[in-house]
């Protein structure tokens, strides 16, 4: 057994997205512009209305996936394929923009704690012009499992015999919700070859001996476990993992081709309205 060391720690850095709703970024910064086949991470999260609010009116996406994953908090998602959702917390949503979508994702509360991820997950070249679609999942459908002291949501893979809502063939996506009392212990394999990071929003945990803080995403090396302990007050984190598309990444903005000619077509589709179907 060979337990995955931190390669990189990144802290989370604030920005601006939507309507002027602060999220907290890791992957998708100067200090980590992508971690194949991850594109971004936004942690959202705040007691304050006045903060989140403004929600994220109509954008346009095309060339890869989101999944939303809530943990507090009631968000509606409006599509142009039609799709309206009801996000509550715990649930998650796992669209598939790839040829195109505009969506909305505003707050159905006025009062209380929004909290929660986006992550951005790219797809091959095959798949970047396919049809859209749209999952969503409530959270009575996300199995949790106990494995001693922690206590694991799987959204995406599998733990201990348990599988998750999703199936992704093209990255073969693990996303686990990970909750630990203090000095506890979690292990989880990983097959070789895999990208995986671990990012700390409750307390703070160390992984092979080394210290994670905080609203900090660590990238980790190679090895075939993930060990993850709790520090003195608990933690609460995600840990996920992908297998790496090894192939050109051209972004700008919400559009993410393998080109500039593309990420120029899709520019000029989004103009003229065509975009979508």
């Amino acid at each position: 057994m060979t337990h995955r060391s931190i390669q990189q720690l990144v802290p989370a850095l604030a920005v601006t997205e939507g309507a002027g709703v602060t999220v907290h970024r890791s992957i998708g910064t100067p200090a980590l512009k992508n971690l194949d086949p991850f594109l971004m991470l936004d942690h959202f999260g705040s007691d304050d209305p006045d903060e989140y609010i403004a929600g994220f009116p109509e954008h346009p996406h095309r060339g890869f996936i989101t999944f939303t994953y809530m943990l507090d908090g009631h968000m509606e998602h409006r599509d142009s394929m039609g799709n309206t959702g009801d996000l509550k917390s715990g649930g998650a949503q796992w669209m598939k923009a790839a040829s195109g979508v505009i969506h909305s994702e505003m707050p159905k509360q006025t009062q209380g704690r929004m909290r929660g991820f986006q992550l951005w997950i790219n797809l091959p070249a095959s798949e970047k012009m396919a049809p859209p679609a749209y999952q969503e999942f409530a959270p009575e459908a996300i199995p949790e499992v106990s494995d001693g002291p922690a206590r694991i949501r799987v959204l995406v893979g599998e733990h201990a015999g348990v599988r998750g809502v999703v199936r992704d063939p093209n990255t073969q996506v693990q996303y686990l919700d990970v909750t630990l009392p203090a000095a506890a212990r979690f292990e989880h394999p990983l097959a070789a070859g895999l990208t995986a990071f671990v990012y700390a929003f409750e307390g703070a945990a160390r992984l092979a001996g080394q210290p994670l803080a905080t609203h900090t995403l660590a990238v980790l090396g190679q090895g075939d476990t993930v060990s993850i302990e709790a520090g003195g007050s608990g933690a609460r984190c995600i840990l996920v993992a992908g297998k790496p598309l090894k192939e050109p990444i051209v972004q700008y903005g919400p559009f993410v081709m393998n080109t500039r000619e593309e990420i120029e077509q899709a520019l000029a589709d989004y103009r003229a309205g065509t975009l979508v179907a």
